[in-house]
């Protein structure tokens, strides 16, 4: 579904990303893992069209992308809930679930989408009328992906989806990203995390200062010597 190709990004004459290359099948969980700074949120930024690599190619299904601004992007069934929400504070609950469907017309399937991510996210029914900005932590984070998922798209990329939250919520979106993608969603998912990630993902990649380092299945990352010492907290 999506080929990313031998990518170089720039931040100014900073070299971020330095020919990163990797492929997401449709139908997987796949995850970026590596320490801050190693280039994970720059990787989705640049496959969803907010940066732009100076060099390489990112393909979805075999057409390439990384020339396009990132509406098209998102028309094209490519959706980032980004690292830390950034939802509309003053905008109410629905309000923020809707500008997910800005770009869509068809009403009907909107309002199923909606159903869909009430559903998922039962909380935010009972916080539909509240302005988005006075959520807890966790709820603004089961915003920021109903907001994505109100795109519907066919590759949801998920930014950090963990950070700040206490252990049992972590619990609860990681549960939900599972039946996001039982219900068909590939999903690409950039997180801190590596144990509850490596849990739930179908193969992963290691980055390290803008580079793979190791790549592999969930499983031979997680019994990996040099993932379990770094990232799993293993000696």
């Amino acid at each position: 579904m999506l080929q990313v190709n031998d990518i170089h990004t720039y931040y100014g004459h900073i070299h971020a990303l330095k020919g990163i290359t990797f492929y997401v099948s449709q139908g997987e969980i796949v995850t970026l893992i590596g320490a801050n700074g190693a280039g994970k949120s720059t990787t989705l930024n640049t496959i969803s069209g907010i940066l732009k690599p100076r060099t390489g190619s990112v393909l979805l299904e075999g057409a390439p992308i990384h020339t396009k601004p990132a509406h098209k992007v998102t028309g094209l069934g490519v959706c980032q809930a980004p690292e830390g929400r950034k939802i509309f504070a003053r905008l109410t609950v629905r309000e923020n679930l809707e500008m997910g469907a800005y770009t869509r017309k068809d009403k009907a399937a909107i309002q199923e989408d909606m159903e869909r991510v009430l559903e998922l996210f039962p909380r935010l029914g009972e916080r539909l009328h509240q302005p988005g900005g006075t959520l807890s932590g966790g709820e603004q984070q089961m915003l920021a992906i109903g907001r994505a998922l109100m795109s519907r798209p066919r590759l949801l990329l998920l930014d950090e989806p963990s950070m700040g939250l206490a252990p049992l919520l972590v619990e609860q979106i990681f549960r939900i990203i599972q039946d996001i993608n039982k219900q068909g969603t590939t999903i690409l998912l950039v997180e801190q995390n590596a144990q509850m990630a490596l849990a739930i993902a179908h193969r992963g990649y290691v980055l390290e200062t803008g580079m793979i380092a190791l790549e592999g299945t969930a499983k031979e990352l997680r019994e990996d010597p040099q993932v379990r010492a770094a990232y799993l907290g293993a000696t």
